[in-house]
């Protein structure tokens, strides 16, 4: 098909990616944002580099959240909308890692074994880094995959979570929310989640319910400050 041969063009991912970056910034300025805890923006730099957590469909403003003088990577998929995005995230100053995988024990698929790597050792680099944790195509369920992370490069999980009031929000898996710009906002980062070396499956297990639980609450809260009332979350 005519759309599925244009949107395959690297010239219209790159237009694309750059009038996604441009209309981002928009949203991000013309955003009235409250942030929870108010020092959740200088928690970066003193605990860099760090793992910052979010649902996917939910991630669009996570670029904005990286301090000056930061240096910051995320993780972006092989498909043809990843393109999009990537270009997206590099005019915003964010680096990427291409490459998505299975969230459990198994991370051979889809370049998951070189985005492993790639993300420890962005870590060990002193790069922030940024994913999504969602098992695949499984919205709301974290998956071991980011929790193998921490353990192997001894960094801190940040769950985060940024909502507007105004929004669009999109009827597929994982409730894609489109933020839209002129309105209220709210930022909200959760306690670090650490994850031993030494950590038994058990462990990585309780580890994972924790930043389940986390990103769930994060996310309410921040629906709940943009919406300036309880239960704003689309996806309650």
């Amino acid at each position: 098909m005519l759309i599925r041969r244009l949107t395959r063009s690297p010239a219209v991912q790159r237009a694309s990616g750059l009038a996604a970056a441009h209309y981002l910034r928009l949203v991000w300025h013309t955003t009235r944002l409250t942030i929870e805890p108010p020092d959740a923006y200088d928690r970066i730099p003193k605990h860099a580099p760090i793992i910052l957590a979010m649902w996917h469909g939910q991630h669009f403003l996570m670029p904005f959240v990286k301090p000056p003088g930061q240096k910051a990577k995320v993780l972006i998929s092989r498909h043809r909308d990843g393109e999009i995005n990537a270009v997206a995230a590099e005019r915003l100053g964010i680096g990427t890692i291409r490459g998505s995988g299975s969230h459990g024990n198994d991370f051979s698929r889809k370049g998951g074994v070189f985005a492993f790597n790639a993300i420890v050792g962005a870590l060990n680099d002193g790069w922030n880094v940024a994913l999504t944790a969602d098992v695949p195509k499984v919205a709301r369920v974290a998956g071991l995959g980011i929790i193998k992370i921490a353990q192997v490069s001894g960094r801190p999980i940040y769950p985060m979570a940024i909502a507007t009031r105004r929004r669009i929000v999109l009827d597929n898996w994982d409730r894609t929310t489109i933020n839209l710009p002129f309105g209220r906002g709210g930022g909200v980062a959760g306690a670090p989640i650490h994850v031993p070396a030494d950590a038994s499956a058990e462990t990585l297990e309780l580890a994972r319910v924790a930043l389940e639980e986390s990103l769930n609450a994060v996310t309410g809260r921040a629906y709940e400050l943009a919406d300036g009332q309880a239960g704003g979350d689309p996806h309650g």
